[in-house]
């Protein structure tokens, strides 16, 4: 339940931090319209003020030519209507075929507030760009809750997919554990069916029969660990790569050829969950196997410096091509028929999430081999 609270909770979050997206852009394009208005009406009041002063002027028989080139530039992206103290139009801007009585009821009915003096009433119109402007944010806003709408649906359909991938890739991974110790043990019941063992290949079987038998308790342990914190402890690497690689080597072809290279020291010391940490080690050989069809190297180098313990898996398989160096780690992604749909996405998030380490493709190329490499945080 803790988990379907959080997730609620997420999702509040998001869809108040949506509102609040959605909602500043109103508050800023009111903001500007207002300040657009402010500046419009400033140019009315100019234009008043330059009308009167060419109406006292031209009493005066002079020049205002200058004057009228002020007056209209002033009002280039405004419409205006002005009224003399006599109720007469004395100028406008609009088209000429413009019914002028019509328009200035309009005026009066549905345009802003009129700049009046003693001289001059004055009408006019925004430009249309404020009209734009007011209607902007709603053009956002729906553009918005489309994207919304559609992103959560491809989201939702995505994750639905990457469900039923993580849920086909369990189950393979599954089968893919325990068909190993599995088929083992089949193995070595046929073997013992022969009745022609002596004592010691006798309680050689016995022991084998008892080592599949704690892999299989053993991928039981790991599969009840995902999602849970595990315990790590201070442990060497050498002993737990010596363990893994046997149990591999002895369930390969004798074709392959397997190699622990060290550098000075010997021991190289993590803090591992060995069961977690040996099942990636298993996924990696077993990738590596498949990859080299019954006959090859695969070779294990290890180094530190002061912050890291390095792993390198290296074999001569067919390689990965370049462009999915990232995509081999993704849940369901699989280049074979059954398994392998889950296992490097289980070794990632084993390495990197409860080891603190990494653990990504260092080199690879196709038809010569790939390395893998593992980081984990030196203990001193």
């Amino acid at each position: 339940m803790n988990l379907y609270t959080k997730t609620s909770r997420w999702k509040l979050i998001l869809i108040g931090l949506g509102l609040i997206f959605m909602i500043l852009p109103l508050f800023y394009s009111n903001y500007l319209a207002k300040k657009l208005s402010a500046l419009e009406l400033s140019k009315v009041k100019l234009f008043e003020t330059t009308l009167i002063e060419i109406t006292n002027t031209a009493n005066l028989n002079e020049d205002v030519t200058y004057e009228m080139d002020i007056l209209k530039n002033s009002i280039m992206d405004l419409q205006v209507v002005s009224i003399n103290r006599n109720n007469e139009i004395e100028f406008y801007n609009f088209p000429e075929n413009t019914d002028t009585l019509k328009l200035l009821q309009e005026l009066k009915t549905n345009g802003p507030p009129p700049v009046i003096s003693d001289d001059y009433t004055i009408y006019y119109r925004y430009p249309k760009i404020l009209t734009w402007l007011s209607y902007f944010p709603l053009v956002q806003l729906f553009l918005l809750l489309l994207y919304a709408g559609i992103g959560y649906a491809v989201f939702n359909a995505s994750r639905k997919e990457e469900q039923n991938r993580i849920w086909v890739g369990m189950a393979k991974e599954t089968a893919h554990q325990l068909g190993t110790p599995i088929s083992g043990m089949m193995g070595w019941i046929e073997h013992l069916r022969t009745n022609s063992l002596d004592a010691a290949e006798h309680d050689q079987v016995i022991n084998e029969m008892e080592y599949d038998i704690q892999k299989l308790q053993q991928v039981a342990d790991r599969f009840s660990k995902i999602g849970s914190k595990p315990e790590l402890i201070i442990t060497d690497l050498v002993p737990v790569l010596e363990s893994s690689k046997n149990y591999i080597a002895a369930r390969a072809s004798r074709n392959i050829q397997f190699e622990i290279l060290q550098n000075q020291p010997a021991k190289f010391f993590a803090a591992l969950n060995s069961n977690l940490f040996s099942w990636v080690i298993e996924n990696l050989l077993r990738n590596s196997l498949d990859a080299m069809d019954q006959n090859g190297r695969i070779q294990f180098d290890l180094m530190e410096d002061g912050q890291w313990v390095y792993l390198d898996i290296k074999d001569t398989g067919k390689g990965i091509p370049n462009s999915q160096w990232k995509t081999i780690f993704k849940p369901g992604y699989t280049t074979k028929t059954r398994g392998w749909g889950l296992g490097l996405s289980l070794a990632r998030r084993i390495i990197e999430n409860y080891h603190q380490g990494k653990i990504y493709v260092k080199h690879s190329e196709p038809g010569k081999g790939t390395t893998i490499s593992i980081q984990l945080p030196r203990v001193v």
